[in-house]
Order: C-alpha cells, then sequence, then structure tokens
C-alpha cells in the first residue's frame, strides 16, 4: 500500500513513545501483588500489650454471643438485604444453619438471604477466632495523648518490648507499626524521640529484625518535606540500628486542607508520596480533623459529609495505579452497653434491652459506613474497639460473596475469551477489568471472606496464579 510518513519519523515517534510509556509506568504500576489489610486498629501505646489482637478477639466473639448469638440476629443487627425475611424462632434458624453447612451451593440457590447471613455469619466468627486483628498501629497521638517527656519515653520502650514479646511468641498481626505525632513545630520534636526510643528498644529486643512489613503512620500532614523529613530519620536509622534497607515504610494521614491541595492550587497528594522516595505505601483519610479543619460542625456526620467525599475522591485521583493503599477513617460510635453490672448486680429487663439496642446501632451504623467506602474503593478502613471487628467483617464479607456469582461468572468468561483471543493472535480488550476482577478474588481470599478452592471451582482460576497477581501472566502460561 502507498505511504506518506518515511520509516525513520515512525520510528522516532514509536521510540519516544516507548520511553514516555516506561516512565509512566514505573510512577503507576499498578495495584500492589502483596496481601493488602482490610481494616487497621488504632489503639493507645500505654495499652499495648502482647496479647492484645487476642483479647480483641475474645472481647467480640463476647459481644456477638451476648448481643447476636445467631445469623438471623446478627443479620438484622448489622441491616443485611432482606433480613426482614429471616426466621426468629431459635429451632427455624438452627435447620438453616444445618442445612447451609450440608449443602452450601443448594442453600445458596434456594434461599440466597439465608444462605448469605448464615455464611457471612460463620466465616466472622472463624475469623475472630482465627486473626481477629489484621493491622495495628500503637498510637502516639489521638489514642494517646499529651503526656510528660519521661512518661512517654517510657512508654515508648515498653510497647516497643510488648512488640517483640507478641512476635516471638507469634501473636503480632499479619501488618503492625506505629503512630507518632507529627511534624508540626510544637511536635516534631517529640516524635522523633518517640520513634527514636521505640525503635531502638524493638531492635535491640529483635536483634534487628523487626516485624515486616513495619509501618510509621506520619499525622496531620501538610507539606512534602515532612514526609522527606521523616524519610531521612528512616534512612537514618536503618543502618544505625541495624535494620535492612528500606525496613521502614511510612503512611501519611490526610486530614488537612493542604494535603488535597497545595498553596499553587495543585494536587498536593502525589508529591506527598514521592517526597519518601519510595517508602511511602499508604494514605489514610482522617474525616474528623479534616472537616474540623475545614469549620465544619462535627454534628453534620463528617464521615459522610460532602467535603469528606470530595476529599476522598481527590484521594482516588490523585494516587489511582500509584500501587499506594487508601484506607478511610473510623466510626466513632462505639458499641458499648450503656449499662454495666454492678456490685455483682445483674442489669434490669429495661437495661439488658437498652444494651442490645445500643449494640446494634452502633453495629449497624458501622457497617453501613464501611459499606459506603467499599463502594468508594476505599478497601482498608480504621477500627477503635473490639466490638466493631464483627462489623467491619461482616461488611466485608457481605461485599465480595454478595457479589460472588456474577463476579466469577465474568472472570471465568475473561479468561475464556481472552485465552482464545491470543491463541490466534488478537488482543483482549479488557484485560484491565480482568486484572481488577483478580484483584478483588485475591482480597476476598485474603481477608477469609472466600476460600481458595471455592474461587478455584467458580472461576476456574487456581490459588497459585490468583497469588501471582497477574491477568497476563494467566494468559501466557495457558497459551
Amino acid at each position: 500500500m502507498k505511504r506518506t510518513l518515511p520509516s525513520d519519523i515512525t520510528r522516532e515517534v514509536a521510540t519516544r513513545l516507548e520511553l514516555a510509556h516506561k516512565t509512566f509506568l514505573r510512577r503507576y504500576p499498578g495495584a500492589p501483588a502483596e496481601r493488602q489489610p482490610i481494616h487497621v486498629v488504632y489503639g493507645g501505646a500505654h495499652l499495648f500489650r502482647a496479647n492484645t489482637t487476642r483479647r480483641f478477639g475474645e472481647i467480640a466473639l463476647r459481644a456477638m454471643d451476648e448481643y447476636a448469638p445467631d445469623f438471623a440476629t446478627f443479620a438484622k443487627a448489622v441491616g443485611f438485604p432482606e433480613a426482614d425475611a429471616l426466621p426468629d424462632s431459635s429451632d427455624a434458624i438452627a435447620a438453616i444453619a444445618k442445612s447451609v453447612d450440608a449443602e452450601p451451593a443448594a442453600a445458596r440457590r434456594e434461599n440466597r438471604p439465608a444462605w448469605l447471613a448464615c455464611t457471612v455469619f460463620q466465616r466472622v466468627c472463624d475469623k475472630l477466632r482465627r486473626e481477629p486483628v489484621e493491622d495495628f498501629r500503637v498510637d502516639f497521638e489521638d489514642g494517646y495523648g499529651i503526656r510528660p517527656d519521661n512518661e512517654e519515653d517510657a512508654h515508648a520502650a515498653a510497647a516497643a518490648a510488648e512488640v517483640a514479646a507478641a512476635k516471638n511468641e507469634g501473636q503480632l498481626p499479619a501488618f503492625i507499626g506505629i503512630r507518632v505525632k507529627p511534624f508540626t513545630e510544637d511536635m516534631r520534636e517529640r516524635s522523633i524521640r518517640t520513634l527514636d526510643v521505640f525503635l531502638t528498644a524493638l531492635a535491640d529486643k529483635t536483634r534487628g529484625e523487626l516485624p515486616s512489613p513495619f509501618y510509621i503512620t506520619l499525622p496531620k500532614v501538610t507539606l512534602p518535606d515532612e514526609v522527606a523529613a521523616l524519610a531521612d530519620v528512616c534512612s537514618q536509622l536503618e543502618p544505625m540500628l541495624d535494620l535492612q534497607a528500606g525496613a521502614l515504610r511510612i503512611e501519611i494521614m490526610v486530614e488537612t486542607p493542604q494535603a488535597i491541595y497545595n498553596e499553587r492550587g495543585e494536587a498536593n497528594l502525589l508529591p506527598l508520596v514521592s517526597s519518601a522516595r519510595g517508602r511511602c505505601v499508604a494514605a489514610h483519610f482522617g474525616p474528623y480533623d479534616y472537616t474540623a479543619s475545614r469549620n465544619i460542625s462535627s454534628i453534620h456526620q463528617p464521615i459522610r459529609h460532602f467535603a469528606s467525599d470530595f476529599a476522598r475522591e481527590v484521594m482516588q485521583v490523585s494516587l489511582a495505579g500509584t500501587g499506594i493503599r487508601l484506607a478511610d477513617g473510623p466510626t466513632n460510635i462505639m458499641p458499648i452497653p450503656p449499662h454495666r453490672a454492678k456490685d455483682g448486680a445483674q442489669p434490669t429487663l429495661k437495661e439488658t434491652e437498652d444494651n442490645r439496642a445500643a449494640m446494634h446501632r452502633a453495629w449497624k451504623i458501622h457497617f453501613e459506613n464501611i459499606g459506603r467506602s467499599l463502594a468508594q474503593g476505599f478497601y482498608q478502613g480504621w477500627d477503635l474497639h473490639p466490638a466493631q471487628l464483627p462489623s467491619r467483617y461482616a461488611a466485608v464479607y457481605l461485599f465480595f460473596l454478595g457479589n460472588l456469582e456474577p463476579a466469577a461468572e465474568r472472570l471465568r468468561n475473561f479468561v475464556e475469551k481472552a485465552a482464545q483471543a491470543t491463541r490466534v493472535g488478537q488482543v483482549f480488550d479488557d484485560a484491565a477489568m480482568a486484572q481488577g476482577l483478580m484483584n478483588y478474588f485475591r482480597q476476598a481470599i485474603n481477608c477469609g471472606a472466600l476460600a481458595a478452592q471455592e474461587v478455584q471451582v467458580l472461576t476456574g482460576v487456581s490459588e497459585a496464579e490468583l497469588r501471582a497477581g497477574s491477568f497476563a501472566k494467566i494468559l501466557e502460561n495457558r497459551r
């Protein structure tokens, strides 16, 4: 065919674009293949003990035993779809649970609301026994407060000793870290001092083998210089404490308008992340401090306010494709019964009903907030109390199990069509969607919502293929 452009011009354009795309991919590598926690628990450093995460699970299970002992009560408490159709009779509830255990596939087809409620309930209970906390921050900021230097020094050393003991006893969650005070003018020196004391004690107790990964959360970030300063501190501490280079990871907290836009009106999140020089792995949103800095009254539901949604959207757009994990803020209405037993006397019937109503209300609010976060693409969020764990896992498991069949069918079809296309030398156009579904199922397996065997039966994708994390690699291996 007759052409006009000389081949050298085509080659020059191709070379230029190839270099540009390589630069782009380095900056936007996509979602990381490693596991992402679905929540993070913040707890005061002065309260942390080696068995803290195990105790969280025990407290959560006791709350369920007392206020939602079966799947129907729990589903109604948190607000499952179609929960009103579930039975109230203990015999009927037991019969449904037995049928779901015996024939889960049949139960899913014939009575989906009951199957969904029962399956989520069972898997939440299993999670609380097996791995109640996925991620924990030993908190020296809002959950700790301002204390004399000698007291905070002592708590930093003691908390480090407890983390080391938990590591030795196999009681650490999969992810662990510390939240320091902000690098503001009045808090910077105290923040660095606490980090130094804590890491020095922890490295000494663990002989330089810190829990991996180990996170340092920097709150109320406003300037890239603050993140760069923390990265400098980490770079200095690692060789001094005989730590592996890059062992200290950074998370930034988005709690100020200046973290969203800088003084020039430019989006500031990517510069904040980049100033960590490869150490930053996550950005956590703090809706209460953020809305307060916008002069929005706390009575207006900061976590659901339009201002918070705007900040979340900027976070999503600014950091999409960078591999930086996003976490949403906490629900500050705690599932705590208002009436306690006094001097050994049990609560009255009215007090018992009040306790139950308060727990169910707090669970429902928490459950709804998590569902809202998931719908906005935030797959991790904060928790502040052990009794929030049931509603956390229920919301996440419902998110995955509620969309199980259509998601599985889409992934199975993507694999079949893509494999056929590549065999005849054609390009598969929906690879990005298929990769998103791969990430979806990998996350579901990691958090306990689904078993790898279930996913393989439904999608035809093996656990090894999911763990590899790449749809392109699946196609390459199946050609």
